[in-house]
């Protein structure tokens, strides 16, 4: 598969679900994105590029994508949670998110990762997942002295 929508598209298909106009606009929109966004976003985004569809639509397309495991939902402690693509082949960034206007900024850290592995083999559960989400203020804010 060379992206994501086609993966997505591909285990709907695999787990009985028909092709429809909404999951289908949704997942066009996730493929298209670097990082989280939320379903209120992605319902705007679609309203405003002239798709006719409705909010309860984008929901049960979330819902259906990360029953699958197709989406990640990332809680970010302020609000609505977002959502973001899982890459079938694991690869994943993590969040920084500024407390004040809530910009939210992906990273990916290596070492990170290892230490996160290694916490993983040491306690008694099958950890299928980790997601990890740091706060502060970014420098623009810090430079407007919010």
């Amino acid at each position: 598969m060379s992206t994501w929508a086609e993966h997505a598209h591909s285990a709907l298909k695999r787990h009985g679900y028909s092709r429809g106009g909404a999951r289908e606009a949704v997942i066009d929109f996730l493929d298209a994105q670097s990082c989280a966004t939320s379903a209120q976003e992605i319902y705007r985004s679609l309203r405003d590029g002239g798709r006719a569809i409705a909010m309860a639509s984008v929901y049960r397309s979330l819902e259906a994508l990360h029953g699958l495991h197709l989406v990640q939902r990332v809680e970010t402690g302020q609000g609505e949670g977002l959502y973001e693509p899982v890459a079938p082949t694991g690869e994943h960034h993590h969040h920084v998110i500024c407390d004040e206007c809530e910009r939210i900024v992906p990273f990916e850290d290596r070492a990170l990762e290892h230490a996160i592995k290694r916490l993983a083999d040491r306690v008694p559960f099958d950890v299928a997942g980790h997601d990890v989400v740091l706060h502060g203020r970014c420098d623009d804010c810090k430079a407007r002295g919010r």
